[in-house]
């Protein structure tokens, strides 16, 4: 089938132009293609801007295991109407992607039930580097360097240096250091309120695990993309890194502080912790002076009743595949970055991190993953409204101005005029390596 999508301002690697785009199939064929082109559909996008699908580096999508918060339909359903059309699974679910049988097993429940591409990371524990050295058909490795549960925390110096030194995959990492953490917790009596829970997940535990890691990378020659950097300390450290290091940031580590607490209490429970003002405004400039590359959303649902429960019973985690394109679009709209940062951040520098194949881009012959976004229309994020199966955001009663109104994967229309088409399936993941 080809679609024609006419005039459209068109966000191109290196240039925004009005021009028609033809897609035949699942690719990019033509750009600047002829107005009197043949095309089985034609889309009228006059006034609306296409960009590549966004590529999400970090969400927990719960499958297997933790699906009464969550599973791989209804999350990729919120992707999808989110403008996210690619994304990569973190391995802490029930059992943890530790094992080539345990990502072979994803693998093949994404292929019956996302409605967007997918690819899931495999897990590191102190003792799984053969898995480590013989996985394909994974983005990369993902290390909790700080705590987590089960088996995936890898704390002990001697198992890093060896996941560093043997492997070839790029890796990313939870950074914030355990000793600190627990250290705090004692001092605190394991914390009172929400608001310890970022006295406890401090800025030192943050920036002393991630110079961990960081040393790890640069002595061995190893890629390193460290997730989720939320301190004002690790972005001036970053600075100073060489190219083997990259870094993201989080809506939620943009958007919301510390004050926000005593309005959202443990709805913006995370971990990394919410830190201050200045740490926010800091994450901010990293992104717009280059330090941080991507942004992505640590997208981590539970229900209300699991969110609400007094702290420290509390989880950290929150929602957000859904809205986190029309948040960066709504920047856009206050002047605060441009549209084509916001395509580098959430587009082009999640595939090249990552080494993803054809996507990440408008150019021909890449993969037919595109988003069309009104910079004008205005929307409220509403709870009832929301596709995740958790069924709120902390962004309740936020109005936006720039939301995504149709989203195609490889090639065909998954959401547009507000509904969805389920019988779309996304494509597993290729990475160049």
């Amino acid at each position: 089938m080809k679609t024609l999508i006419r005039n459209a301002t068109v966000i191109l690697p290196d240039a925004m132009e009005r021009i028609n785009v033809l897609i035949d199939g699942q690719t990019i064929v033509v750009l600047d293609a002829a107005d009197s082109t043949t095309a089985d559909e034609v889309v009228d996008a006059a006034g609306l801007h296409l960009i590549p699908g966004v590529i999400d580096d970090q969400v927990h999508f719960r499958e297997p295991g933790l699906t009464h918060k969550e599973d791989l339909t209804t999350a990729t359903r919120a992707c999808a109407r989110g403008g996210i059309t690619s994304f990569l699974e973190m391995p802490n679910t029930k059992p943890t992607t530790t094992t080539l049988q345990a990502l072979e097993d994803k693998l093949a429940i994404a292929a019956e039930k996302c409605l967007v591409n997918y690819g899931f990371y495999i897990g590191a524990t102190p003792d799984n580097i053969d898995v480590l050295k013989a996985a394909q058909r994974t983005p990369g490795i993902k290390i909790f360097i700080g705590s987590s549960t089960g088996d995936l925390l890898v704390d002990s110096q001697a198992a890093l240096e060896r996941i560093f030194a043997e492997t070839t995959l790029p890796i990313c990492a939870h950074c914030e250091d355990e000793a600190t953490v627990k250290a705090n917790a004692a001092a605190l009596g394991g914390g009172s309120s929400v608001a310890d829970h970022s006295r406890i997940r401090d800025n030192k535990a943050a920036i002393i695990a991630t110079k961990r890691a960081v040393d790890l990378a640069e002595r061995h020659r190893h890629r390193f993309h460290v997730l989720h950097v939320s301190t004002a300390e690790e972005v001036e450290f970053l600075r100073g890194t060489s190219d083997l290091i990259t870094a993201e940031a989080c809506p939620h580590h943009l958007f919301f502080s510390t004050d926000d607490y005593d309005r959202l209490g443990t709805l913006i429970q995370m971990n990394p912790s919410i830190k201050s003002k200045a740490d926010c405004a800091a994450v901010w400039q990293g992104l717009l002076d280059g330090t941080l590359e991507v942004i992505a959303t640590d997208h981590a649902p539970h229900t209300l009743e699991e969110k609400r429960q007094p702290y420290p019973k509390s989880p950290s985690g929150l929602p957000a595949v859904e809205n986190s394109l029309a948040l960066l679009l709504n920047e856009v709209h206050l002047g605060r970055c441009l549209l084509s940062q916001v395509v580098s951040w959430m587009c082009e520098a999640p595939a090249r991190v990552w080494n993803i194949h054809n996507k990440g881009a408008i150019r021909v012959g890449y993969d037919a993953d595109l988003v069309l976004v009104d910079l004008n229309k205005t929307q409220t994020i509403l709870n009832e409204n929301q596709l995740t199966k958790s069924r709120w955001s902390p962004w309740h009663g936020t109005t936006l101005t720039g939301w995504p109104v149709r989203t195609w994967v490889m090639g065909r229309t998954v959401f547009a005029d507000g509904k969805l088409d389920e019988s779309v399936r996304g494509s597993e993941i290729q990475y160049s390596r």
